[in-house]
């Protein structure tokens, strides 16, 4: 898989909360809270990781950077549950982004 999107991930994520639909909280609006508090702790171990080992280790011991990235794909499981929750289309957030990324170029 040479590229990777926010479409392809939606589509992991819808195949994954199928799969697990009679066990985890069904996919819509009212889950959306739930789904950002979830993605905040992960978040939070990601600091953790961080403040635990320090910046420079993160990046050269082997073992402690897999940690890193599972982590991090655990804060993008949820946050692209997040817009599974609200509806938000991987072509909605191209737009949304693109336009603050334009936004930003020209911010100072």
């Amino acid at each position: 898989m040479s590229d990777f999107s926010i479409k392809d991930m939606l589509f992991m994520q819808q195949t994954l909360q199928e799969k697990y639909k009679d066990k985890w909280e069904t996919i819509g609006p009212e889950a959306g809270k739930h789904k950002l508090l979830w993605m905040i702790g992960e978040i939070g171990e990601v600091v953790d990781i961080i403040k635990k080992n320090g910046d420079v280790k993160a990046l050269e011991d082997h073992a402690l950077r897999r940690h890193l990235i599972e982590e991090m794909a655990d804060v993008l499981m949820y946050y692209n549950d997040v817009l599974l929750c609200y509806g938000i289309s991987d072509e909605e957030l191209k737009e949304a982004y693109t336009t603050k990324f334009e936004k930003n170029m020209k911010r100072w």
